[in-house]
């Protein structure tokens, strides 16, 4: 058996335990390598919306950004923060009882021309549940922002939280976690010395895959530079854990690219899970981290009692 051949029965395998019908050896293998697409194949391979179906995206959205609305109502003194000169630098904040608990951080998705911190603020319902603070960072969007601003924005977000979080009632260590483009961010942001540990879920780790897709990088315009020095899997492992977490139901290529990532960095014994939420699209996912006792939210609590090697 060819190494693509076995890359492709590892990607069926993984596959499999949703999918109703037998993914083929071909068809698994173009999902497994975006080297090997067209560029019609590989801009299909990372289309979260229209693999889900766009009416079915829309619909989540909804719902996490109403859901959303009514906790910002609830709990309103430390929304908007800002960190840095911007419409969208700002930081939400929601402290917990004790200021030393863990704070989970999320960063949101949208492949980095998307979405916003009001939409998602829902997805810490879990870890409030379990008595931590929890933060959301806000950014500039792509076309306004390249990649590069983007994580200098993010990373200047984490220097305000090292500074100023104490005296918003958030002391304690800091877990990020990020979904989509915010996984990808996470990975990236995991070297911040406030950031403790991470969850990255369902990112991209090589940016050379999406760098002729169109739904991408129209906006984003990714630089060979950037794909350089801003994909995790270019760059050397943070000794510190990261656990990383996929859909079993989700595209063939973004399953590839968490299990291909976690393998990069388990090369180097680097700490962290690899996670496969059975039957989760590239949206359901998320409703994973509004639930108190849900796996995902676990192996956030988990990671607060871990340490980098």
């Amino acid at each position: 058996m060819s190494t693509l051949d076995r890359r492709a029965f590892m990607a069926a395998a993984a596959a499999g335990v949703v999918a109703p019908t037998v993914v083929g050896a071909k068809e698994a293998a173009k999902g497994m390598d975006w080297q090997t697409m067209s560029l019609t194949e590989r801009n299909l391979a990372y289309n979260n919306v229209e693999h889900v179906g766009p009416d079915f995206a829309r619909k989540k959205t909804e719902e996490w950004a109403a859901a959303s609305k009514d906790l910002r109502e609830k709990r309103p003194q430390h929304l908007n923060l800002a960190y840095a000169q911007g419409e969208r630098t700002k930081w939400d904040l929601y402290p917990a009882t004790d200021p030393k608990a863990p704070c989970f951080v999320h960063i949101h998705g949208g492949y980095w021309q998307r979405g916003s911190k009001e939409i998602f603020a829902c997805l810490a319902d879990g870890a409030l549940a379990r008595g931590w603070s929890a933060a959301l960072p806000g950014y500039t969007l792509a076309p306004d922002a390249s990649l590069t601003q983007i994580t200098k924005e993010l990373r200047t977000a984490f220097d305000w939280l090292a500074t100023q979080g104490a005296a918003r009632g958030i002391a304690g260590p800091v877990i990020v976690t990020g979904w989509s483009a915010g996984g990808h961010l996470t990975a990236i942001l995991l070297d911040h010395p406030k950031v403790t540990a991470g969850l990255a879920i369902s990112g991209v780790f090589d940016l050379a895959a999406l760098r002729d897709s169109p739904h991408v990088n129209d906006k984003v315009k990714l630089t060979e530079a950037e794909i350089e020095t801003l994909s995790p899997m270019r760059l050397p492992g943070v000794k510190k854990p990261l656990s990383i977490t996929y859909g079993t139901g989700e595209l063939l290529a973004m399953i590839a690219t968490s299990r291909d990532f976690h393998a990069y960095r388990a090369q180097a014994h680097l700490p962290g899970d690899l996670i496969p939420v059975v039957a989760a699209n590239h949206f359901t996912i998320l409703d994973e981290l509004r639930l108190p006792n849900s796996g995902l939210t676990r192996a956030v609590l988990q990671l607060a009692e871990r340490r980098a090697a």
